[in-house]
């Protein structure tokens, strides 16, 4: 059996080589319009993409696969994620795509695919794609005028301005941002215009970093993975906050006024327990995954807000939010879903309302983030095959360290679905205990 081509997010990889290559787009345009189309034939998909030098190749491939599938195409340029799942479904699309992966080096990009609701699409419809690329194309019907079925394609151009007015909409009424500097960091990508623009209009004072893409430098000492960058800037200009997005702007990372560093966890946190206080968050919980520390979960629970936990990948937490009827989620990596406002993870909607905060309360960045302390945690990704964990010397790695950690703490191991990695972590209230498994079980899967 041929490995599976939709990860955890979508199909990605190194450009211009498979699965991320122009034939295979071609392909899936074509599969994903005979899934998607209307009865007798049309419909209409929105393609959006981030700034990666091999966007236009696979923007063109998919176009064309679309099109000969009978689809008319809406090329959006260079827009965030969110903004593809929040246009798909304002536009009336049938599907929308994002060409993005998202935190990576430019080298490398992705397909993601949203539903005519704006959400990705589930395992079952990715399964059911790619089922389509591998059957045979149905033969032509009697009478098919295939010059009739031929798909249209235009750019619009007010993609971005529509994503902005939804993001300012999402920013309680009544309030400005007027009097804070907000140093922003879109880690030369998709919202290289729209996140300062929005939060200009908000009335912050703006220092812009990451906006200036070529094709090439995508993520490249930018961003929300490098957010060195950001903290330098925020201590530089006296900022009251530093926002880090991502290359997609579907993940964010604060920095505080002092610079440090604030995760998902605590984003989340924050909005969950504001939101409960204001009689807003629905079904009583926050949706994380098995990721997200330990300590977020007891300092929920001291509120009375509950956490359900999923597996990795921000597609899973909105999976479990729909079916809990949730309307806060994310990860510890700073994917925020808020469901009130969008379909995915949004960096900049989670941003907002963490300013939202301070400008209410006047409280620095560095009280308002800082909610609690984290119980000692260590992630690392081990360059090693899926296979890798079956051999006998690291199950018995794996077992002595779920044993060590037994009553106090926890390990996950787990195969990634977007790199050839493995990522191992361990979180316990006692930090050497942390180092050691991590590094026990590390080093049995690098062993080889």
């Amino acid at each position: 059996m041929s490995p599976r081509l939709f990860g955890t997010d979508g199909v990605r990889g190194p450009a211009n080589v498979h699965p991320m290559t122009a034939e295979v787009a071609l392909a899936l345009g074509r599969a994903a319009a005979r899934r998607f189309r209307r009865e007798g034939g049309s419909g209409r998909v929105v393609i959006g993409k981030d700034t990666r030098l091999s966007g236009y190749m696979l923007e063109s491939a998919l176009q064309a696969g679309f099109t000969s599938g009978g689809m008319d195409v809406m090329l959006l340029g260079p827009v965030p994620t969110p903004a593809v799942g929040m246009l798909t479904r304002s536009m009336r699309a049938d599907v929308g795509v994002m060409l993005s992966a998202s935190h990576n080096p430019w080298a490398d990009n992705g397909i993601k695919l949203f539903g005519p609701d704006g959400y990705k699409l589930s395992d079952a419809e990715e399964d059911a794609i790619e089922a389509e690329i591998a059957a045979p194309s149905p033969p032509t019907a009697p009478g098919w005028d295939l010059a009739g079925r031929v798909g249209r394609a235009r750019r619009i151009d007010g993609g971005v301005a529509r994503y902005i007015e939804v993001v300012k909409a999402s920013f309680p009424k009544g309030l400005r941002l007027d009097g804070l500097k907000v140093a922003i960091d879109c880690a030369n990508g998709a919202a290289y215009r729209a996140a300062p623009e929005a939060l200009w209009e908000l009335g912050a004072e703006v220092v812009r970093i990451g906006v200036s893409p070529n094709g090439l430098n995508i993520n490249d000492g930018v961003g929300s993975t490098a957010p060195q960058a950001c903290a330098a800037a925020v201590l530089e200009h006296g900022a009251d906050i530093g926002v880090a997005l991502d290359g997609d702007a579907d993940r964010v990372m604060l920095i505080d006024e002092t610079g440090r560093l604030v995760d998902g966890d605590q984003i989340m946190g924050l909005i969950a327990a504001r939101w409960a206080e204001a009689g807003r968050l629905s079904g009583g919980a926050l949706v994380a995954t098995v990721m997200s520390n330990l300590g977020l979960e007891r300092w929920l629970g001291a509120k009375g807000v509950g956490m359900i936990r999923t597996r990795v990948g921000d597609r899973y937490v909105v999976e479990a939010m729909r079916a809990q009827g949730c309307n806060v989620g994310g990860e510890q990596s700073g994917h925020v879903i808020l469901s009130d406002f969008a379909t995915t993870g949004d960096g900049l909607l989670a941003a907002l309302q963490a300013l939202a905060v301070i400008a209410e309360t006047g409280r620095p960045a560095s009280e308002t983030l800082a909610l609690f302390e984290p119980l000692p945690q260590k992630l690392v990704n081990v360059a090693a095959p899926r296979e890798a964990l079956e051999r006998a010397p690291v199950r018995a790695a794996i077992a002595a360290a779920e044993a060590a950690l037994d009553g106090h703490g926890r390990l996950l191991i787990r195969p990634s679905g977007t790199e050839p990695v493995i990522r191992v972590m361990a979180e316990a209230e006692d930090r050497a205990m942390v180092e050691e498994t991590v590094g026990a079980v590390a080093a049995a899967l690098s062993a080889g």
